[in-house]
């Protein structure tokens, strides 16, 4: 699904963008609901990026990576954590594109999340490349999903990749 955001564009630079987890749900703008292999999933767009709510039998889980103010948390490369009975892992990096590539890439994206079932996507005021998508899959007992946030200004684009599992008793 995409859709355009009726809002200003409040987190301009890749810089800006923080993690957090286990935060409450943010006012969204857009929003898919999905039932991903017993899971309730949730990806919401926000005025300043992402959050996805997970809610399953073992408990939930919420991500946020936004230009959230007075965050002490920057987006970090990756981490992994137990949250339950769940292994939460994230990773995140930033391409630097070219102007044309920037372009390309960017129609690239908005075309595959658009048309995708477990997509979403939402386009910002001023530029057909401000965006901000995410796409989520189920697999093996795991829920994955996948960020692109858009900075067009700077040629920066900020991809993220998330997996949510049960985890897996030692073995000895």
């Amino acid at each position: 699904m995409l859709t355009t955001l009726h809002t200003a564009y409040s987190d301009t630079r890749a810089a800006d963008l923080a993690w957090a987890l286990g935060r409450e749900p943010l006012p969204a703008l857009a929003v898919l609901d999905l039932d991903l292999a017993g899971a309730s999933l949730q990806l919401r767009l926000l005025g300043a990026s992402h959050q996805v709510l997970l809610e399953e039998d073992r408990g939930t889980c919420s991500e946020t990576v936004a230009c959230i103010p007075g965050s002490s948390t920057p987006l970090p490369l990756g981490v992994s954590k137990r949250i339950g009975d769940w292994e939460y892992e994230f990773a995140a990096r930033v391409e630097n594109l070219s102007r044309g590539s920037f372009a390309g890439r960017a129609q690239e994206l908005l075309a595959l999340v658009a048309d995708h079932p477990n997509g979403l996507a939402g386009t910002f005021p001023g530029s057909p490349y401000a965006f901000t998508a995410m796409l989520a899959q189920s697999d093996g007992g795991q829920v994955r999903w996948r960020t692109w946030h858009a900075y067009p200004q700077e040629g920066r684009l900020v991809v993220t990749r998330t997996r949510v599992g049960v985890r897996m008793p030692a073995v000895l």
